[in-house]
């Protein structure tokens, strides 16, 4: 998948946000961070639970610059109906995006052949609309907002210090790399 540093592609759409349905495309995203949380369907299992947990970190994410869509091939209606309807949920305050024709989903490769349904999968968008990383899990394999919290960190701190590079588990205040002809062998 060459997908990463690629720029995402042009997309509209409308999605379910406290409690109003928005027009939201591609020109949203460019000039911030964002996350874009792919998911199979409302009204199933591990997803409400993934996205409860991206909704309990929503609020450090704001903080850092970084608005959240939530994307799956479900209608914005459905989305405001589970959102009404369920208490983890109704705790969502990003945007909830419906992709009923599948262009967002196809657009970053995850739809599911002959499905109709996106793959698990996350990807963050840095202010300039280039995607920096991914993650795509099987249908069982919940995602952990600590772990993409912690990778927004390394992304911004790697592009507001060129020449600088985050090491395997690397958490905000830790050493970095700086690589160069003198560290080769030496990790």
């Amino acid at each position: 998948m060459g997908i990463i540093n690629s720029e995402i592609q042009p997309f509209n759409a409308t999605a379910f946000k406290q409690g109003e349905f928005v027009e939201i495309s591609d020109a949203d995203v460019k000039g911030k961070w964002a996350v874009f949380f792919f998911y199979p369907a409302d009204f199933t299992f591990v997803c409400p639970t993934e996205l409860g947990d991206v909704a309990d970190k929503y609020e450090e994410l704001q903080k850092l610059g970084v608005e959240v869509f939530s994307v799956s091939t479900d209608t914005h209606f459905t989305h405001k109906a589970w959102h009404d309807s369920s208490e983890t949920i109704g705790k969502i305050n990003y945007y909830m995006v419906g992709d009923q024709t599948g262009t967002i989903t196809n657009n970053f490769g995850v739809m599911r052949e002959g499905q109709g349904l996106a793959d698990r999968a996350t990807f963050l968008i840095d202010p300039d609309g280039v995607i920096q990383a991914m993650e795509i899990t099987a249908e069982g394999i919940g995602r952990d907002a600590d772990d993409l919290l912690r990778k927004v960190k390394a992304a911004q701190y790697v592009r507001n210090h060129p020449g600088e590079v985050c090491p395997a588990k690397w958490k905000e205040g830790e050493e970095t790399l700086a690589p160069s002809l003198d560290l080769v062998g030496k990790i």
